[in-house]
């Protein structure tokens, strides 16, 4: 624990903060009291409602995003902290290539952030010896996107990210700590009477402003959804494989986006690649090509599961076939029935109707 009684300088003490983030690549620093306030009310309400589906470990620690304090014992205070990531200005628009999200192109933002975060922390015991505080990015119950806007480093938009005048394509990490550093002034909101984001989104998970059901979401169907997704919304999946970036590439803010960190820089053609190069991956090509990403963490029986049905919302042709009947036998049910139900369709699409 720090000792509050010292001689420290809280407010010169934050601008340090602020310029050693700047000097660690974070887009923003901002400083937050460690109550969630009116939040943790409509958090509940969601959890309520089952809006998170699968998602047990949301309910299970709803508390804990509810009490700073009983994560990191003493936590008054919440540095929250922004890093740009967006790797590049490019739009998939071709059905055969698989639509990643862009956060997960490139390497791991959980420990790159993390990290970074630590640095921070050194830098701040080096200024006034050692203090209470732990360090986080989507790693523990933490309720991230309130914290930052209460920081002043955006507004919640109408798709629950966290938007600013500089965009969205931004990841967000914490130091949860015991010092009593003054709280930055909330931005207004900026979004008006904006609805792009809402209009945009493929299976209409937006069910209202600020409100995701992530049951609908591609995001949560395609990486935390475990065992089949639901038949009704594979076709509004198109080519989207790990993740869904629509309601960001329609927002008008992003406009003004910068390109993040190179160390959000694509790898393994995970940019480019067809639909038909990753469903070709063995699972040890899988685990090892993705290795250090966060994609790894899904598995590669769903990312066949996800691949399969991109493929059958595709157009169809002699190597998809092909490839979707090579993996007909694959041991895990969950790909097989997607393999066969991609197969379907595209017979059906191939099929002539005759009235």
């Amino acid at each position: 624990m720090h000792d509050q009684d010292s001689t420290v300088d809280y407010a010169a003490l934050k601008e340090k903060i602020r310029a050693a983030g700047r000097q660690l690549g974070f887009a923003a620093i901002g400083v937050a009291r460690a109550d969630p306030g009116d939040a943790v009310a409509g958090l509940h309400a969601w959890l309520a409602e089952g809006c998170h589906g699968q998602m047990d470990y949301m309910a299970r620690h709803a508390e804990l995003r509810a009490h700073p304090e009983q994560l990191q014992p003493g936590t008054i205070t919440v540095i929250s902290a922004a890093l740009d990531y967006l790797p590049h200005d490019k739009i998939i628009d071709d059905p055969g290539q698989a639509a990643i999200s862009r956060y997960a192109q490139g390497r791991d933002y959980h420990k790159i952030i993390r990290s970074r975060l630590q640095k921070l922390a050194d830098a701040i015991a080096a200024e006034i010896g050692p203090f209470g505080y732990r360090v986080f990015s989507d790693s523990a119950p933490v309720m991230e996107v309130e914290f930052a806007s209460q920081a002043g480093l955006g507004w919640r938009g109408k798709h629950t990210l966290l938007l600013s005048k500089q965009g969205s394509w931004r990841f967000l990490g914490e130091i949860y700590t015991d010092l009593p550093l003054v709280p930055d002034e909330p931005v207004a909101s900026h979004c008006g009477s904006c609805t792009a984001c809402i209009d945009a989104c493929p299976t209409g998970a937006i069910v209202a402003p600020y409100k995701v059901d992530a049951r609908r979401c591609i995001s949560y169907l395609s990486i935390e959804l475990d065992g089949p997704i639901p038949e009704e919304l594979r076709p509004l999946l198109g080519n989207r494989i790990y993740g869904c970036d629509d309601c960001q590439l329609c927002c008008p803010w992003n406009r003004f986006a910068q390109i993040g960190d190179p160390e959000f820089t694509p790898r393994h053609k995970l940019d480019s690649a067809s639909l038909l190069e990753l469903f070709a991956w063995t699972e040890q090509q899988f685990n090892d090509r993705l290795a250090g990403n966060p994609i790894r963490r899904i598995g590669h029986e769903r990312w066949l599961r996800n691949i399969a049905v991109a493929l059958g919302n595709g157009p169809a042709g002699e190597a998809v076939q092909e490839a979707l009947h090579h993996r007909l036998d694959h041991p895990s049910a969950v790909v097989r029935e997607h393999v066969a139900w991609a197969l379907a369709r595209l017979e059906s699409q191939a099929t002539p109707t005759h009235i």
